[in-house]
Parts: structure tokens; sequence; C-alpha cells
């Protein structure tokens, strides 16, 4: 029996020596795994080495692997734009806060599931891209963004709208699509700042009300959802590019005169609305010619520009005359030299590149009509109410009296 006792303790003891001796190795498995990658990081890919030394305030290390970020990167103070997409980034490092003069900072395309504490450190931000990754929320630590203008976290897994977003004064562009919402906060009218906002390929069934308060709105796409029934968006005076397309509906819904709609039915739309305003043009120049003829001050009605342009580029052209709109493309541009500096004073505006059936759309600034209120033409100059627009007047060729002139010539006889 003791020597049995005896045995079992001796065996007691052999095993805990066995265990500890497991644990030792799995530790020393880690350190040499972290190791190994401390080595892999070192080892940077061909042409890194260069970029970082560079002293360019923009760093584009996009689509090079990368699992962790290069510790030599969190210091170059002088970085303005940070490009990271296409990597296999899982979150950042915490020295990342250290750069506060980033105010672009692009890590979609990686494996991030929250967003990182560090990031939201970076007060001086202006442009910040989260999209296809595994984001379900945003921390609430993200208001802390108040220079914050454009946010893009499409492609990403949010159910609900994230309301630490109202926390942002300055938000302009918000592209959201491709997530899985399904309704919108009966609140949001409270993003007064907001101008462009993307919510295509989500859930919605019908249209969210809370967007008809939303009167800044410039730029809206509720493409591929599953609405059937649009309200009339004539009460968004603001509003210029509305995209329901890919939605079970037929036909477009009423909208100002200066809305161009890409959807089921738009392009018809759009050429019966030229064709109008073609009429309304030749009748303005044949009532201003018989007025002129007549010795009548004319009534010229004011054209801002005249659209020759087809129902088939119609749905091939977007034509959106909205300040701060600048397009992004999906990979950022590698700068050199500088040359390619972005002009940051209100350009956060940015149209994505969404998938459309036919040709891709292309955003410009030429092709929009507008009618104005009537001008009436005395003596020399235009006299008007209203905001300044630049008219065109060299198809129209008027004669005008100078009775003023005659009136002193009469005098002095």
């Amino acid at each position: 029996m003791g020597n049995s006792s005896r045995k079992g303790e001796g065996g007691g003891g052999g095993e805990e020596e066995e265990e500890g001796g497991k644990d030792g190795e799995k530790e020393e498995i880690t350190e040499k795994k972290e190791e190994k990658e401390q080595e892999e990081e070192e080892e940077l890919p061909l042409g890194v080495e260069e970029l970082l030394e560079s002293g360019d305030p923009v760093l584009d290390l996009s689509y090079r692997k990368f699992k962790r970020l290069p510790s030599r990167v969190c210091g170059l103070m002088h970085l303005e734009k940070l490009y990271v997409c296409g990597n296999s980034l899982r979150t950042l490092p915490d020295s990342i806060s250290q750069l506060r003069g980033l105010r672009i900072l692009a890590i979609d395309f990686n494996k991030i599931e929250d967003v990182p504490s560090p990031v939201c450190q970076l007060t001086n931000l202006t442009r910040l891209y989260l999209g296809s990754n595994r984001l379900m929320s945003l921390p609430p630590e993200l208001s802390n963004l108040q220079n914050l203008r454009c946010l893009w976290m499409e492609s990403n897994y949010f159910q609900r709208f994230p309301r630490t977003l109202y926390d942002l004064p300055h938000l302009k562009s918000l592209q959201i699509g491709d997530n899985r919402l399904k309704t919108l906060p009966p609140d949001l009218w409270r993003m007064e700042s907001l101008r462009g906002l993307w919510l295509y390929g989500n859930r919605f069934e019908t249209f969210p009300k809370v967007l008809l308060r939303m009167e800044n709105l410039e730029i809206l796409d509720l493409d591929r959802n599953k609405i059937s029934e649009l309200p009339s968006l004539k009460r968004l005076k603001a509003l210029r590019l509305f995209s329901y397309d890919h939605n079970p509906i037929k036909e477009p819904p009423k909208v100002g005169e200066e809305v161009f709609l890409v959807g089921e039915g738009a392009a018809e739309f759009l050429e019966a609305r030229e064709a109008r305003k073609e009429r309304r043009r030749k009748a303005a120049e044949k009532e201003a010619e018989e007025l002129a003829l007549a010795g009548e001050e004319p009534v010229i009605h004011g054209i801002l520009k005249n659209s020759s342009s087809n129902s088939k580029q119609a749905t091939n052209e977007a034509a959106v005359t909205i300040e701060d709109v600048e397009v992004r493309e999906e990979e950022p541009l590698v700068m050199e030299g500088g040359e390619a500096e972005e002009e940051e004073e209100d350009e956060c505006m940015e149209l994505p590149v969404t998938e459309y059936v036919g040709a891709e759309l292309e955003y410009d600034e030429e092709g929009v009509e507008y009618e104005t209120e009537e001008l009436i033409c005395e003596g020399e100059g235009f006299e008007y109410e209203g905001e300044e627009l630049e008219y065109e007047r060299a198809q129209m060729d008027y004669e005008y009296e100078e009775r003023e002139d005659m009136g002193r010539q009469d005098e002095g006889a």
C-alpha cells in the first residue's frame, strides 16, 4: 500500500512536469511565430522601401498582401493621405494615432471586424473609407472625428443605421450601400449637412418616408432594393440625381425639372422633358423676335444651356451640377511628386461607381437645363431678382431702342 502510494505520488509529479513542458513548448512556438511575422514584416515588398523614404505626404500601400501595417508607417509624421486598401489587415496598430496630420485614410477591402480605436483619435480626418470589410457597427468614439465630411462604409454587414453618425456635424457624403438595412430611423433628418446618400443594394421594401424631410439632399441612390412604389419627390428642391434602378417600379416618380433620373422608364421621361423644354425655348425666341420687330421691349426667358442629347445619351450620361462633388476611383492612384494633389475644401461629395444594366454612368457638368424666372431687358443691362445665373445670349439678336438718349436729344432741340 505504501509503495503504491509513493508510486502514485511520483507518477503525479511526472504528469505535472509533462504538462509544464507542453505549456513551455506552446509558448515557445507562439514566440517563434511572432518573430517570424516580424521578420516577414521587415521584408517589405519591392518598391515599398522607396515609398517610405520618399517624404511624400501621400502613401499608397494598396494590394501589397500585408497582414500587418509596417511599423515604419506610423513614424511618418508628414503623412496626409494613407491608402492601405486590398490587403489582409484585421486591425491597425495603436501607434497609428500618432499620425495627427492624416486627412484621408482608406482601409477598405480588408478583413476588419471593428473600427480600430486609434482611428477614432485621428481628429483631422476629412475622409474615411471603410468599405468591403466585416463591420456590423461603429464605435461611439467615432464621434471624435468632427471634421469628417465623407464616409464610405459600403459592402459590410450593417443591419441598423449607426446613430453615431448623428454626431458628425460636417458629414456631407455617406456611402452605405450593399448592407442589410431594412429601415431608416425616423429622425435621420437631423443630419442636415448630408448632401449625398447612397443606399443601393439594401433590403428596403418601401420608400423611407424620412427621406422626404431631407431637403438638402442632392444625390439619392436607392438602386437594387425591393421598392415597388415611389412618392412625389418635388419637395426635395435641392435634388439633382435620383437613381432607382433595379427596383420593381414601372414608371419614374414626379421630380423637379432639374433632376436627372436613372431607372425604369427614366430614358423616355427625360426625352419627353427635353422635347418640352425645346418647344418652350423656340416659343420664347419667337416671342422675343416678334416683340423686337414691333419695337417693344422683348421679354427674354432665361435659358442657361441647351441640351442636344438624345434618349440613348441620356441613359449613359448623368449631368449633375453639384458643388463639391468629386469622383473617387475604386483604387486610389499612386501619387508621384505631388502632381495629383487633391483640393480638400468643399470636395467631400463623391459619386461611387455602382452596377447598372447597360453602360456605366458618367457624371459630368454638361448638359443640364435650367428654367429660370423671366428677365426684363431695359437699356443696356439686365435687372432681375433671384440668384446670379450666367445666360448665353449668343443665339438671340435683339435691337434695343435707347429711349433715354433720344429723350435727351429732343430736350436739346
